[in-house]
């Protein structure tokens, strides 16, 4: 029996319904608050110095009782799995936020976590060992961070779930938002905080205290790293930073000199890199030719810390060599500064004074709430101390009151009737055990009296008292920097140093091929590389304007439809293979917007001359001297005349005269020699006429005549100029085909 072919049934697809809504309203509605997220709860830290991650982290260990002298370490799992109930993220992204804050991860100058364990390093790719094998606890130092936390100094907010508190900011007792070093990138905005010493920080806040106009460059020298390094001094930056929280710090790696072993020893190096990309850049630099006196580079970092070895030839001066190197790799790099924070929630750029006087109203505060708090305890223990007192003159009568009666509840207003107390201080007697029920404990009880009122009156006047708050600011400051203060770790270089110009380095000659597309692409190309494979990957489209040797003595000169000239050198760009496009040179070389590459040429000598020839029929030569200068790189502006576009550039040997065949759009053709072409000084020089043009007319091919596969007939000399040219129809020639720079 044949089976019967299930049916199917397909449904109509009914598309949902279309609704048109403006772009800002999805700005407003979907993005704006990812972006406020972003900002206020990830990327840019408070005035505390911390982000919520680091917040979170920290309170975790506070609770978990790791801050205690007697605690031990435990596994960083335990804190990252207790960190969890605060901060809603995954455990390795909490676990990296520990390992940042760690002693021997040794980003910051005054770790936060004693750790145990490997942690990875700050100047090192080096992973970190996974959370189950290391062990964590708080440093003492954090107790500067949990000051009055317990006595309301800051504010509480629910966690994610509404099941715990957690404070939104902690108490620190210095500025430590200039003390740790923070990164973020947020949406439109980022912050990057340098850390700087805190015993400079600590002298420079109570400057600021003593005298909002204090001059902070007397006590705060520069930024300070826990890498170390030389910062190069710019006092220019250095103000920049102090008063707008934007600018550069440029800082170098500190290196010693063994003879014997003819060893360059790397032992600090920028806190923005890490020495496996130094040692990447140094591997490229030897094979690429450009550094030849290095013979070897070891990476050697053990238990004593960095260090980077770097073996030279014999005879190599070690302190012109590092010049060199500090110009060619990030042994030399700069921290760019933008003191973002939030500010009651609001982004704000701002200089180191301003984010010093925002702390210390944050601390003082912080301190008014603590003081505050301590004052409420110690007026409740006064009025208790004081309901204790009246009944010292008779206790054996405020005991048979408490035997004669009968029902537990008439006790309290028994004993506040006998010895009129009110009912907190008749619940403080009543609770009193029955052996503290002597003169001997009554009398020491009430003796704190006489104490309690002194400090009492001493906290209201501090609370009524700015001079003293600032007092104790100051003193809290001074004792911190006492017991936590270190020596600078990054030294700072006033003098002027020496720069590395690799335009005088003669001995570092060397030669490759290159290759220059229309598009602007750049390609530099080892011989060893062209002999695998000399096929050139071109951009579709895209065609080879120059390809051959060049030298890297010989200057680079791109010139562009914008009338401006770019000069760089062989040395700028990297080695690539034939399969690659090369570098974008108006990208590489910083061109303006729609700016394009029109011609190239390599000078090693400037006794060449340039011949130029203009769309409207005018040509001109000009020297190329004019673009001698004694940089290697240089945007030089108003190359040549803007006036008209170009439709030709080439370059003249010195007393060399060439046959140039010129052809209008119109059909109109000539060959003249460049030597009725006169001689300009000036760039800019529009020159003579050269082919007489008809309205609408304009020059769009010029080629020299050696270079066409097909040469012209006699008839277009031309021996005077302007002429107009005879009609084209003899030749045949493939405009598109490769011609002579």
């Amino acid at each position: 029996m044949a089976k019967k072919k299930k049916e199917t049934v397909t449904e109509e697809f009914v598309p949902a319904e279309v609704r048109e809504q403006m772009i800002t309203d999805t700005l407003e509605t979907n993005y704006m608050p990812y972006s406020m997220s972003v900002i206020i709860s990830r990327a840019i830290p408070e005035i505390d110095g911390f982000k919520p991650a680091h917040r979170k982290l920290l309170y975790t260990m506070y609770k978990m009782g790791l801050l205690s002298p007697n605690a031990d370490r435990t596994k960083s799992a335990n804190v990252v799995g207790s960190t969890m109930k605060l901060n809603p993220h995954g455990d390795m992204a909490i676990y990296e936020t520990m390992v940042r804050l760690t002693r021997g991860n040794e980003a910051l100058l005054h770790p936060f976590v004693d750790s145990k364990g490997s942690f990875g390093k700050q100047y090192s790719r080096m992973a970190f060992a996974a959370s189950r094998y290391t062990e964590v606890k708080l440093d003492s130092f954090c107790a500067e961070l949990f000051s009055g936390i317990d006595k309301d100094a800051v504010d509480f907010v629910d966690n994610y779930d509404s099941t715990m508190k957690e404070p939104k900011l902690l108490p620190v007792t210095f500025p430590n938002v200039l003390v740790t070093p923070n990164m973020g990138i947020a949406v439109g905005m980022a912050s990057s905080i340098c850390s700087f010493n805190l015993a400079e920080i600590c002298d420079t806040t109570i400057g600021i205290i003593k005298d909002e106009n204090f001059d902070i460059s007397t006590t705060l020298l520069g930024p300070d790293f826990s890498t170390g390094g030389n910062i190069i001094y710019n006092k220019e930056q250095m103000d920049l930073i102090y008063n707008t929280g934007k600018g550069t710090v440029k800082i170098r790696s500190k290196y010693k000199f063994d003879k014997s072993t003819n060893c360059i020893e790397v032992y600090e190096i920028p806190y923005t890199t890490d020495a496996e990309t130094i040692i990447d850049k140094l591997a490229d630099l030897v094979k690429s030719g450009r550094v030849k006196e290095i013979t070897d580079v070891r990476d050697e970092i053990d238990l004593n810390g960095l260090k980077i070895a770097i073996d030279v030839k014999r005879g190599t001066d070690p302190d012109k060599l590092m010049t060199k190197l500090f110009k060619l790799t990030s042994l030399e790099d700069e921290f760019s500064c933008n003191f973002n924070i939030l500010i009651s929630g609001t982004p704000m750029l701002l200089g180191v004074r301003d984010i010093i006087l925002e702390w210390h109203a944050y601390r003082s505060e912080c301190l008014k709430r603590e003081i505050y708090y301590d004052l409420q305890q110690k007026t409740e223990l006064l009025h208790l101390l004081e309901g204790l007192e009246k009944i010292l003159l008779d206790i054996d009568r405020a005991i048979a009151i408490i035997r004669r009666t009968e029902n537990d509840a008439d006790v309290i207003p028994n004993l506040c009737e006998g010895f009129n107390i009110d009912e907190l201080q008749a619940g403080y007697v009543a609770d009193i055990k029955l052996r503290n029920l002597n003169k001997e404990y009554i009398l020491k009880k009430t003796a704190q009296i006489k104490s309690l009122k002194e400090e009492i009156e001493e906290l209201e006047s501090i609370l009524k008292s700015p001079s003293k708050l600032n007092r104790l600011i100051i003193k809290q400051l001074t004792q911190i920097k006492e017991k936590y203060g270190k020596p600078r770790k990054t030294d700072i270089i006033y003098d002027t140093i020496e720069v590395y110009d690799d335009s005088q380095q003669e001995e570092e000659e060397f030669t490759a091929f290159a290759v220059c597309t229309a598009e602007g692409y750049f390609k530099r190309i080892t011989f060893q590389s062209l002999r695998g494979s000399d096929v050139q990957k071109l951009k579709e489209g895209d065609s080879i304007m120059f390809s051959g040797e060049l030298s890297s003595k010989a200057e680079l000169i791109f010139f562009t439809d914008k009338a401006q000239a770019y000069k760089t050198r062989l040395s700028a760009f990297e080695n690539v293979k034939a399969s690659s496009l090369g570098e974008y040179v108006p990208v590489k070389l910083g061109f303006e917007a729609d700016e394009k590459v029109i011609f190239f040429t390599a000078v090693q000598d400037f006794d060449k001359r340039l011949f130029i020839a203009f769309e409207n029929g005018k040509c001109v030569i000009i020297p190329m001297a004019g673009f001698a200068t004694k940089n290697n790189r240089k945007k030089l502006t108003a190359a040549f005349c803007s006036t008209q576009p170009v439709a030709r550039i080439m370059t003249l040997e010195k007393g060399e005269e060439k046959d140039v065949f010129i052809k209008t759009h119109l059909g109109k053709a000539l060959v003249v020699n460049t030597a009725l072409v006169p001689l300009k000084s000036t760039r800019t020089s529009m020159g003579v006429q050269v082919i007489s043009l008809k309205p609408n007319d304009r020059v769009d091919f010029v080629c020299p005549v050696e270079a066409m596969a097909k040469k012209p007939m006699p008839k277009y000399r031309k021996t005077k100029i302007p002429s107009a040219g005879m009609v084209y129809n003899e030749i045949d020639i493939d405009e598109n085909q490769t011609t002579l720079i």
